[in-house]
């Protein structure tokens, strides 16, 4: 699945006491947005359609494992050539 970057506004000084209170706690502040934005999708995006976009990804990844075979032509053409 293709990512998308997200900027947002927020105020230096509470970014810089999140980081500082998360990192005692071995927490980290992308997986933890991560898991909001999860939250957000799972409310907001309608079963069906969160179905849907999972069963697009998993065949496009499909897709990229499979190996590709070369042409049927292009096959021939090689195995023709003179010695």
């Amino acid at each position: 699945m293709k990512k998308a970057m997200i900027q947002i506004k927020f105020d230096e000084e509470r970014l810089n006491a999140i980081k500082q209170y998360m990192s005692k706690k071995d927490a980290s502040l992308d997986t933890e947005l991560d898991d909001v934005m999860q939250k957000l999708y799972e409310k907001h995006v309608p079963a069906p359609v969160r179905e849907y976009i999972e069963n697009r990804d998993s065949e496009e990844q499909e897709k990229q494992k499979r190996p590709t075979r070369p042409s049927t032509s292009s096959a021939a053409n090689n195995s023709s050539s003179p010695a």
